[in-house]
């Protein structure tokens, strides 16, 4: 279970070094000092999300307004719910499948359809805290079985008659609207969602949220006046979107084999998240801070500083286009076909 008010993706990360490692600066860069159009193309904004449209319609909006070819939201709100919608721009959305399975926030207003004892209400709100089961709505986009869904805290904010605001960090797939109903049929009064807003998705908080006429504004100044300042403000890099995941930072000679396909050798290593688990998703990074791939972790974090050879982690999806470091490995090495 998380600590009170805090989503598993605030996790405080620690790394361990494992070897010592330069890098060059002749190849790659540093994410916030890259190109601007390959800033923007490889970036992420945190959308705050109006009341009336669809997700979608938002991320076609931020398309069309930085004119890149793709943008992907991390989870979809519904069109009467507000707040955050981070979207991944051009080569940055292979990375969307991460941030939507992580933990969510939500500040939510039920409605009772009558006044309960307030001290109940509290008491039956702690109670739907840890594994729940949840039923998808009709109206879905996933199959309707039952399923299993962590509620990591649930804090009851205000009563006011019928009325409940609480806050409810959750995991991802939760639908708070199921939630509000059978906080109702626990109270035996019936309840329903009345409003709605996203307040964290994974690594982003309401900190650095914007609105499209923010990302719009920013935009224009670039292009009208060469200013670069605000599009840097307003887009990040898309490592910002991965920075909840544990993960392994890579010495430059290691890099272009992930970015071919092979698997990361444990030589390849230079640090690690203190708490690496194998079998988890992780995030491959450069010296330079750069995302190079989504990974499996093959082995612990005790387990590789022990060890000298073998394999740390397999690409799950490589971010960094090959050639983008020098090669300094041998295909046959790393299993990796012509």
């Amino acid at each position: 279970m998380s600590p009170a008010g805090k989503l598993p993706s605030e996790a405080e990360r620690t790394l361990v070094r494992k070897s010592v490692a330069w890098s060059n600066p002749s190849y790659g860069s540093y994410p916030e000092k890259r190109p601007i159009l390959e800033y923007i193309e490889k970036g992420v904004v945190n959308i705050d999300k109006p009341k009336g449209p669809t997700s979608h319609e938002v991320a076609a909006w931020v398309k069309a307004i930085l004119g890149v070819n793709t943008a992907g939201h991390a989870g979809s709100l519904d069109p009467k719910v507000t707040g955050l919608l981070p979207t991944l721009l051009g080569k940055a959305t292979k990375a969307v499948p991460a941030l939507r399975l992580s933990g969510k926030e939500y500040v939510c207003l039920l409605k009772l359809h009558k006044e309960m004892p307030q001290k109940l209400v509290r008491k039956v709100c702690e109670e739907f805290t840890g594994p729940i089961y949840q039923m998808p709505p009709i109206k879905s986009a996933v199959k309707r079985v039952v399923r299993v869904r962590t509620i990591y805290y649930l804090e009851v904010l205000e009563i006011e008659g019928s009325f409940v605001l609480f806050r409810v960090g959750c995991e991802a797939g939760t639908y708070i609207r199921k939630l509000c109903h059978d906080i109702g049929l626990a109270l035996g009064c019936g309840g329903h969602m009345q409003e709605l807003r996203r307040t964290k998705a994974g690594p982003f908080t309401e900190e650095t949220l914007v609105t499209l006429q923010d990302l719009k504004d920013a935009y224009v100044l670039w292009k009208e006046d060469g200013d670069e300042s605000e599009i840097r403000r307003v887009v990040m890099p898309m490592e910002t979107a991965v920075s909840h995941l544990p993960k392994i930072i890579l010495r430059d000679s290691a890099v272009d084999a992930v970015c071919s396909g092979a698997a990361l050798a444990v030589p390849g290593i230079t640090s690690l998240d203190a708490n690496l688990k194998k079998g988890e998703l992780i995030a491959l990074f450069t010296l330079k801070g750069e995302f190079i791939a989504l990974a499996k972790a093959e082995l612990g974090t005790e387990e590789l500083l022990k060890a000298s050879t073998g394999l740390a982690a397999t690409s799950v999806r490589v971010m960094m286009e090959a050639g983008t470091y020098p090669k300094s490995w041998d295909k046959k090495e790393y299993g990796v076909k012509s």
